[in-house]
């Protein structure tokens, strides 16, 4: 041990210059450990109901529709998370909740994730009508089939169809995942016509009122071609539209029989801190990385090897002194 020590004394700066070169051989062979911690794990849902095509939010002074403004809003939340976060994309039509993807990590998965959510589209829908309260419950079969505690924002206008009532309404109060579960409202607050498009994703005209007494403005069934022969029915009359808005106290109605939380999707700083500060939802076995760690130590040993140069030239200015 005597004979060891005595040895880094004579060649210090050796074997601090081979400590630095050790570590930076770990920062670039090992740069991860695997540690469980608790992480965010977020779920993302997107209405796709033909609702959401209604044009009544703006991005960048222009006017889009609710679907591409839940878009960005999911791609912002995604690119603005940390590494380490987890996230499944899913959709919600009729009254079922489908996956697309289930977690991935963000920074390794970001072009998966991001792809995803822009390729959303009312013609994802497997057959018409919205009925949230029965996808609520969906939303609950969901959790358990990702088999990892998730934070579910379930973006939606909220806007039914059939319109709700007694008989089709939905018994909430055996659902327990009120506390992962946020309702994020995309519309604007004034009812608008909703755009009707053809199987070709043309656009043809507005929905009628007419269609929407039974169905509302998801009414059909996608599967079948001969609605788009030669081209579904449209409104013959602004009057005779089919108006929708956000149904922001439908929405905050049903995040209270859950016990859940409700907040209007906005494209602010204040909404992504939301966003942000809900509490980690599950604990994973993740990579975690120290390459920092191996580089702060290997400055530390090259900055070492000139310290006791300083010394002695602090030294030599005070006796001269």
């Amino acid at each position: 041990m005597r004979n060891i020590l005595t040895f880094l004394k004579d060649n210090y700066e050796t074997a601090l210059y081979l400590a630095a070169f050790i570590l930076l051989l770990l920062a670039l062979i090992k740069p991860e450990i695997q540690l469980k911690q608790a992480v965010h794990n977020y779920l993302l849902v997107a209405d796709v109901s033909q609702s959401m095509n209604a044009e009544d939010v703006k991005l960048d002074n222009k006017a889009v529709s609710r679907l591409a403004y839940t878009q960005h809003l999911m791609k912002n939340i995604v690119e603005t998370s940390p590494c380490g976060t987890y996230f499944s994309v899913g959709i919600f039509a009729s009254d079922n909740v489908a996956l697309l993807i289930t977690p991935l990590e963000v920074c390794k998965n970001l072009d998966v994730i991001s792809d995803s959510i822009e390729h959303l589209e009312w013609r994802m829908a497997w057959k018409g009508n919205s009925r949230l309260s029965f996808g609520v419950r969906a939303a609950a079969n969901t959790f358990d089939s990702l088999n990892v505690p998730a934070q579910m924002l379930f973006f939606t206008d909220g806007d039914e169809a059939p319109r709700v009532n007694v008989t089709i309404k939905q018994d909430l109060s055996g659902i327990q995942i009120g506390k992962n579960f946020v309702f994020v409202g995309v519309g604007g607050h004034t009812k608008v016509g909703v755009p009707r498009f053809n199987s070709a994703n043309k656009r043809v005209g507005f929905w009628p009122i007419s269609d929407n007494n039974n169905a509302g403005a998801v009414g059909v069934t996608y599967a079948d071609p001969s609605i788009d022969e030669p081209d579904p029915s449209v409104a013959f009359a602004e009057y005779d539209r089919f108006l929708s808005q956000l149904e922001d106290d439908y929405l905050k109605s049903l995040a209270g029989e859950i016990k859940a939380k409700y907040i209007e999707g906005q494209n602010t700083p204040a909404f992504y801190d939301f966003v942000q500060q809900q509490k980690p939802a599950a604990s994973f076995v993740t990579a975690y990385s120290i390459r920092w760690l191996y580089l702060l130590f290997a400055a530390l040993a090259i900055i070492s090897t000139f310290i006791p140069s300083i010394l002695a030239r602090v030294s030599s200015h005070r006796h001269s002194a």
